[in-house]
């Protein structure tokens, strides 16, 4: 007796099966795709969300960048120069003498003339521009100025960093407890102590040590 044929051989059966697990197949490979681009995705934001709170929270507390607008500090830092101040510093301790800080101009400063302000052409409003200049005493010292040379003490210091000397006489003065007394290294064209006398401790923002900008002048501020 002769088998009846009917329609569907084994081997057009596997070759079905076998489209039906390619297809299967490459949509578990889509799916898998779509998984891995999805997890590497919230990856990436979740490294860019960390490293944006970590910048935010390093400029507010540890380190702070600062644009210098003026020559007061020529030449160690020239008009225009870029520098980071280290934020955090002077919780540990004090600032020193030769420490080259940024700081909030007291009220003397800010009433004189000669104090420089910025205008937000957003909102109309005038803003405190930080100074930055060079601690040359702190609280129980004596500073005074005499035929060209700054003393601390009554030691003359060695400044190798100045511009030039100071054309101007300055009385004996002894800096009071929580106070500083600051100079331009730029002497004879710089807004300090000398003019708007000692500067509360409690305005010092920052110790810049570092200049990023320009290229050619990059390193630390000494």
């Amino acid at each position: 007796m002769e088998e009846m044929n009917n329609g569907t051989s084994p081997s057009s059966e596997d070759e079905t099966g076998r489209e039906a697990s390619g297809q299967f197949g490459e949509e578990a490979a889509r799916n898998d795709a779509r998984a891995r681009f999805i997890s590497e995705t919230k990856e990436w934001i979740k490294s860019i969300v960390i490293a944006l709170v970590l910048a935010l929270v390093l400029k507010s507390v540890v380190v702070q960048s600062y644009m210098i607008p003026t020559g007061s500090m020529e030449p160690t830092i020239m008009p225009y120069d870029r520098v980071f101040g280290n934020r955090f510093i002077y919780r540990l301790h004090d600032p020193a003498p030769g420490d080259i800080i940024s700081f909030r101009p007291p009220p003397a400063a800010v009433n004189s003339l000669e104090y420089l302000y910025a205008q937000d052409s957003q909102r109309g409003n005038t803003k405190v521009i930080p100074y930055l200049k060079r601690v040359i005493a702190v609280a129980g010292d004596t500073v005074r100025v005499h035929d060209g040379k700054v003393y601390r003490n009554n030691i003359p210091l060695d400044e190798p960093y100045i511009m030039e000397k100071p054309n101007y006489e300055f009385p004996t003065v002894r800096v009071p407890k929580d106070m500083v007394f600051v100079m331009g290294d730029n002497r004879c064209n710089s807004h300090d102590s000398h003019i708007w006398g000692f500067l509360p401790k409690r305005n010092i923002q920052a110790k810049a040590f570092f200049r990023f900008w320009p290229v050619k002048r990059i390193g630390v501020l000494r």
